[in-house]
């Protein structure tokens, strides 16, 4: 198994934990520390079979009906071939242990959340913070300036300015990484400080819970007390009226003692749908910013700096073609580089470009199928109900101009096509009247929250 030595040796360990990295950036994190951490593998020598390792009956059914068919596929893509995936039950523990059916209903799917009293138990507060995610292992660039020195002002100086902090942006984009970064930079500089990273839908099993057991004392001890919550995808409140409502409580009652909130969620404070308005009003009353996608040269410069923390070095020219090519978040950057490490090391080759083209494969077919000029202008025509032969056309009322623009910038961010390349899809448009477009909404999305939010839209729909 991954904790000790086994058949399958050093190489079979690299390629299920290549698998569980990839994982890790590609399933919600609840999710991931729910079902795919606790489990362990073994590996055949001949990488025939993966035999997974599950604690119980239940959790054996779940990872099969849910995941064995993403977990096989990850395998294969990793290693070149078919492998043979096996579901067994741990030996020393095969007594199944059912989630409560009422929370598994409330909270949307039958996870086995940690129980609110265990810290307690424990003697102990569990801050839940991940050590490695610091402002010092954030790649910092334009997409994400403004939202890091503002995290690092909250860190520095907790319960004065920017309370709340609201940082929005898509998926994989660091909004995770900045707020454990706020909370391990305050309990380096004051150790005793009581802190807590939380996924919203960890709070909502919280509330489910001081409800079934009547423990609303100990509940509001652990959220009423913090100097800093930490509270992801806030968006995962919709339509939960209880949990609002404490939300609401547990922050009031946190500002009044001049703690400091820091909240993510995947679009700004009014953008929230079904979340109450006196809650939306004070997720506003602080400070609001974005994370943008990664521009070329910090895509570059992630990828090198996390290539070294892997202990490989990856050549510049092979950092700026998987740039390129994996434009939308940090995650699936990421995600390409274990990729990339795992085949060569698998194929025992240098990493190279050609080697990375193979590595990519799927990912650089997804990407070449769905995502064409043509496509951006179908979809962006249709958002803003015009007709495609706008885009082409010659006319320039702002209901249509400003579309075209919008199209263009996509079509640079999202496509290898040039300027001129682009221009001449647009009916023939010079280049710099693309360039023109692209700097024009490129600036206005870091001022303009609304037109940030229509974007992120666009590119998740033509990303499929």
């Amino acid at each position: 198994m991954i904790e000790g030595t086994h058949a399958g040796g050093n190489a079979g360990d690299s390629l299920w934990q290549a698998c569980v990295d990839q994982l890790a950036q590609e399933l919600p994190e609840q999710q991931f520390n729910t079902w795919i951490k606790p489990l362990t593998a073994q590996v055949s020598p001949d990488f025939s079979k993966a035999t997974i390792f599950v604690a119980n009956r239940f959790k054996l059914d779940w990872i099969r009906a849910q995941y064995a068919g993403r977990i096989t596929h990850m395998l294969e893509t990793l290693y070149g071939q078919s492998i043979q995936l096996e579901l067994v039950l741990t030996p020393r523990e095969a007594v199944a242990r059912l989630a409560p059916v009422q929370l598994a209903r409330e909270i949307g799917a039958p996870a086995e959340p940690p129980d609110l009293g265990e810290d307690a138990a424990q003697g102990q507060f569990k801050n839940r913070l991940n050590t490695a995610l610091t402002f010092n292992t954030l790649v910092e660039g334009t997409a994400n300036r403004m939202a890091r020195a503002a995290a690092m002002h909250v860190a520095g100086t907790p319960g004065h300015l920017y309370n709340p902090l609201f940082i929005y942006g898509g998926v994989g984009l660091g909004k995770t990484h900045l707020m454990h970064a706020v909370g391990n930079k305050l309990i380096a500089d004051k150790p005793g400080s009581k802190v807590l990273y939380i996924h919203a839908e960890q709070f909502v099993s919280d509330v489910v819970k001081a409800y079934q057991r009547k423990t609303f004392d100990e509940f509001k001890e652990r959220y009423h007390s913090l100097d800093l919550l930490l509270i992801d995808d806030v968006q995962f409140f919709a339509n939960k009226d209880r949990t609002q409502e404490e939300f609401f409580n547990a922050f009031e009652a946190l500002l009044a003692k001049k703690s400091h909130i820091v909240m993510t969620s995947d679009t700004y404070p009014k953008g929230l749908p079904d979340i109450h308005e006196r809650l939306v009003s004070r997720f506003d009353s602080g400070l609001t910013v974005a994370i943008e996608p990664p521009e070329l040269e910090m895509r570059v410069a992630i990828l090198i700096n996390k290539s070294i923390s892997e202990g490989t070095e990856m050549p510049e020219e092979v950092a700026f073609f998987v740039a390129k090519n994996v434009r939308s978040n940090v995650r699936e950057l990421e995600g390409a580089l274990r990729k990339i490490l795992a085949y060569s090391r698998f194929n025992q080759k240098e990493i190279s470009i050609q080697l990375a083209r193979e590595a990519l494969r799927d990912l650089l077919s997804i990407q070449n199928r769905q995502i064409s000029v043509e496509n951006i202008q179908k979809t962006v025509a249709d958002y803003y109900k015009i007709k495609v032969a706008d885009m082409y056309s010659k006319k320039r009322p702002a209901s249509i101009a400003r579309p075209r623009q919008i199209a263009m910038y996509l079509a640079k961010e999202l496509t290898q096509k040039s300027l001129p390349e682009i221009g001449e899809l647009f009916g023939g448009r010079d280049h710099t009247t693309v360039l023109h477009a692209v700097r024009k909404i490129g600036g206005e999305r870091q001022q303009l929250a609304e037109l940030n939010q229509q974007l992120h839209v666009l590119e998740q729909t033509l990303k499929g």
